[in-house]
């Protein structure tokens, strides 16, 4: 089983010629990425922390109708987290966010499984850096047993960190236990403004890292993995909007290395980069499906095959 730990808020659709009218999405990256794998025929569970509001039944049975295991949802009195999100005219969204003391960032050490035995955790965005539960979480995911491969993509929002430096340091301490790391290039351009990014995922690889993916939209993305380095096309899609694009990268990612044996810790340090390739170009046909309709909306099984 692959867990996903972290938010599960709601979108707040907000069209700039009527702000009354608001359309509620379920969203969160870490949320999204679940959705994104219980869709595509992974088993796959969902450790997050959701209101019992009218949101947080929203979420529940999202998730539930997505195939997500939610035996260890936390039942929280808090609030859902809120997002506002508004589109350019590309479709690239913005986000503004209404989290103070909501559920999602309240985590106790009580309330997560000692151990879960799973074969891969995927976390990051807000859950991971947003305290008090950050910590919490960051401390749980540093302990996990070694034959654990843990995924991460910091996907962060500028606009709740505005301590670059801070961010920089807690993003550090994860990368020192993530074996897969999966970045874009905006996130890495606010995180190190003016840095090489092929500098630092190459720095990663020294460091441990057994598969590092920088995606940069229509561009596509650049690969480290099995001792070598290369791009992997963007796939043709007709945009609609980018909500939810990079989840769907992120779960496609994981459900092609679990199905090829190759996302458990020891099978994934074997990861050749043909077989590297063929995943990460898997991810990017789900993540252009994902673009060619609103929302975070991810492709189920049945369209790919």
């Amino acid at each position: 089983m692959i867990g996903v730990i972290g938010e599960a808020l709601i979108d707040l659709e907000v069209a700039e010629d009527d702000a009354r009218h608001p359309i509620a999405h379920p969203g969160g990256s870490p949320m999204n990425v679940a959705v994104a794998l219980g869709r595509l025929g992974s088993d796959v569970a969902f450790l997050g922390r959701l209101s019992g509001d009218a949101f947080g039944k929203l979420l529940r049975t999202h998730l539930a109708e997505s195939d997500v295991n939610l035996r260890w949802i936390v039942d929280a009195p808090e609030p859902t987290s809120l997002a506002i999100v508004s589109l350019d005219p590309s479709g690239s969204a913005g986000y503004t966010f209404h989290v103070e003391g909501a559920a999602d960032w309240q985590w106790r050490t009580a309330e997560l499984p000692r151990d879960p035995g799973l074969e891969a955790l995927h976390a990051g965005s807000l859950a991971l850096a947003v305290d008090p539960g950050g910590s919490v979480v960051e401390r749980w995911l540093s302990g996990q047993s070694t034959g654990t491969t843990v995924s991460l993509d910091p996907n962060m929002r500028p606009a709740l960190f505005g301590d670059r430096g801070a961010y920089r340091e807690r993003l550090e301490r994860w990368l020192a236990f993530a074996a897969i790391v999966k970045v874009s290039d905006e996130d890495l351009a606010w995180i190190y403004p003016g840095a090489d990014p092929v500098a630092l995922a190459e720095q990663w690889i020294t460091k441990g890292r057994k598969l590092v993916v920088v995606t940069r939209g229509g561009e596509g993305s650049l690969v480290w993995a099995g001792g070598e380095s290369f791009a992997v096309p963007a796939a043709p899609t007709d945009m609609v909007d980018t909500v939810g694009a990079g989840d769907a990268f992120s779960g496609a990612l994981l459900d092609w290395l679990s199905r090829h044996g190759r996302l458990r810790l020891d099978d994934l340090a074997g990861l050749r980069a043909d077989e590297a390739r063929e995943a990460v170009a898997f991810a990017s046909t789900c993540a252009a499906i994902t673009c060619s309709r609103a929302g975070a909306n991810p492709p189920w099984r049945s369209e790919l095959d």
